[in-house]
C-alpha cells in the first residue's frame, strides 16, 4: 500500500511539473522579401568596420576598411599595411573623389583612374551601398535569391553577381557579413566585423 501510495504521488508530482511547463509558442515567420527589400533599400546610414580584398584575375589588393554612409553620400577608407595602398574616398552628387596615402587628391575621371588602379578595376560604389546591405540597388532591375529567411543570397544586377552569407542581427534588420561581388575574372570580397546602423 505504501509503494502503491508512493508512485501515486510520484505521478501526481511528474503530472504537476508538467502542468507548470510553459507552452512553446511557434515562431513568427519572417516577413516576406518583398516587405523586406524596400525597409533595406530605404536605410539611409549605415557605418562598417571590416576588410576587403580585391582582385582582377592577375593581382589583388587588400586592405582594412571603414565606410560611412549618409543618404547618398558616402566616405570609404582604407587602409592598407605600412600605408601601401591606402585611400580616402569620398563619394557624392557631386562625384568622386580619392586622397592617396601621399596626401594627393584627386577628383572626377583623375580619381576613377586612381581607384582603379588601386583596386584593379573601379568597383560599382552606387550599387555597392545597397548590396552591402543585403538588397538589390533599386535604380536597375535584378534576378535575386533569397533564403528561407527571407534573406538575399544571390543577386545578379547590371552585369554584376552578388553572394551574400553569414548573416547577422543588426537592430532590426539581419545584416550579411561577407559580400562578394563578381564580374567574369574581376572579383571584390568584403568582410564586415562590425555593422551600425
Amino acid at each position: 500500500m505504501t509503494q502503491a501510495l508512493r508512485a501515486l504521488g510520484f505521478t501526481a508530482l511528474l503530472c504537476a511539473g508538467c502542468a507548470t511547463l510553459p507552452h512553446p509558442q511557434a515562431a513568427a515567420p519572417p516577413a516576406s522579401w518583398e516587405q523586406r527589400l524596400p525597409v533595406l533599400q530605404a536605410i539611409a546610414g549605415f557605418e562598417l568596420d571590416g576588410r576587403v580584398a580585391a582582385s582582377d584575375g592577375h593581382q589583388g589588393f587588400s586592405a582594412g576598411l571603414r565606410w560611412q554612409q549618409r543618404d547618398d553620400a558616402a566616405t570609404i577608407d582604407l587602409s592598407a599595411p605600412l600605408g601601401f595602398g591606402a585611400a580616402h574616398i569620398e563619394q557624392s552628387a557631386q562625384g568622386l573623389s580619392v586622397t592617396t596615402s601621399k596626401g594627393v587628391t584627386l577628383t572626377q575621371d583623375a580619381a576613377s583612374h586612381e581607384l582603379a588602379a588601386t583596386l584593379g578595376f573601379e568597383p560599382p560604389l552606387n550599387s555597392l551601398r545597397y548590396w552591402v546591405l543585403g538588397a538589390s540597388d533599386p535604380n536597375f532591375p535584378a534576378q535575386e535569391s533569397v533564403d528561407d529567411q527571407q534573406r538575399l543570397t544571390h543577386l545578379e544586377q547590371d552585369g554584376w553577381l552578388v553572394d551574400l552569407s553569414d548573416y547577422a542581427p543588426v537592430g532590426q534588420q539581419w545584416l550579411p557579413r561577407r559580400v562578394t561581388v563578381s564580374r567574369q575574372s574581376l572579383r571584390l570580397r568584403l568582410v564586415v566585423d562590425t555593422w551600425r546602423l
